[in-house]
């Protein structure tokens, strides 16, 4: 069994007593450091920085050096998995991901490349390894894939979206065609994530960013069916204890039984969710994990700590839940607002386990 200084995060995802709750953020090495944005600047470009193993590795590590974080996440980035297909990703300054090509079709499809993470990502499982060298057994290491839904929201529309017209319009007008390209997506994720766990990650998280944009009908249709097809194909073991999965959708609140039901280990939520309904909802199924605003970290410490106190008393004693925010941190916010967040968590989380 692989041992580790601190288990806290593993152990409150399969549920288990912990001495406070545990805590780690979306986007943690992210714009809002200086010194992530002194080595992006030194990467040349976002895609060169994922790509370069040791600055991959650096990143992840900054802020585990301000903060005491109970896991690690892979720095990378989610459309890793379009770009091996044949998409050719780019970043417009401002403008987020594009793609040089789109899936529009059943010829665009077959023209998408064959796809085996272990050789075409090996630039991520590179980064996985050197990540878990440096860590050293401290902390655990989080990897990470989009889902398919999101995969093909990009893949089709051709970058971000605001009504993902042309995605919707192919779920609804071509389903064959979408189901086609969602399967695919799903054997290449679950492809994806294997790897990542052969290289060293410990848990596991896929990203649904986008498939709060269905509806209600056509979220298990599109989106977390292929969700469960990914988890069943993942080893649960390695290195002697279990991999936990956790599945995060954001706006994905009124799935909460479906999502729970799905395979996961742990459900993230958002913040618009009530942690407190979540836990009496599905809390005896699975782990919760979040759900602090992100926005919370441009008030105050003094208000910051009122919120973690709020979201800690809502979801109550005993151990199944890790806190993070309820999307990614965002680049405005200062370092030191963060570093009042973590620290309310280590603080006031002993007195529920």
């Amino acid at each position: 069994m692989a041992t580790l200084a601190n288990d806290r995060f593993l152990r409150a995802l399969m549920r288990e007593p912990v001495d406070r709750t545990p805590i780690w953020m979306m986007r943690q090495a992210g714009r809002y450091l200086p010194e992530y944005r002194a080595t992006r600047a030194q990467a040349g470009s976002f895609l060169d920085l994922c790509k370069n193993t040791e600055l991959a590795c650096e990143v992840t590590m900054q802020p585990l050096r301000r903060y005491p974080m109970d896991a690690a996440i892979l720095f990378s980035d989610i459309l890793t998995i379009p770009d091996a297909l044949g998409l050719g990703l780019y970043f417009e300054e401002g403008e987020g991901p594009r793609f040089r090509k789109t899936v529009r079709s059943e010829a665009d499809l077959d023209q998408l490349n064959a796809f085996v993470a272990a050789d075409d990502l090996s630039y991520v499982m590179d980064a996985v390894t050197a990540i878990r060298r440096e860590l050293n057994g401290s902390i655990p290491l989080i990897g990470f894939s989009g889902s398919p839904w999101t995969l093909a929201t990009y893949m089709v529309e051709g970058g971000s979206s605001k009504d993902f017209a042309r995605v919707k319009a192919m779920a609804y007008d071509q389903p064959q065609l979408m189901h086609r390209l969602l399967s695919l997506l799903a054997d290449a994720v679950a492809d994806y994530l294997s790897a990542q766990i052969k290289a060293g990650a410990q848990a596991v998280q896929i990203f649904d960013t986008w498939g709060g944009s269905l509806s209600a009908s056509a979220y298990p249709e599109f989106s977390l069916q292929y969700m469960t097809q990914i988890i069943r194909q993942l080893p649960r073991e390695s290195e002697g204890r279990v991999v936990p999965v956790i599945v995060f959708t954001k706006n994905g609140g009124q799935w909460l039984p479906s999502i729970a039901a799905s395979g996961a280990d742990c459900v993230g939520l958002d913040w618009t969710t009530d942690i407190a309904a979540a836990r009496q909802q599905i809390g005896e199924q699975v782990a919760l994990q979040g759900n602090m605003d992100p926005a919370i970290l441009y008030a105050s410490p003094s208000r910051i700590r009122d919120e973690v106190a709020a979201i800690l008393r809502s979801y109550g004693r005993g151990s199944g839940h890790i806190f993070n925010l309820g999307h990614g941190v965002t680049p405005g916010v200062n370092p030191d607002h963060v570093k009042a967040f973590v620290d309310a968590v280590v603080e006031l989380s002993p007195a529920y386990h």
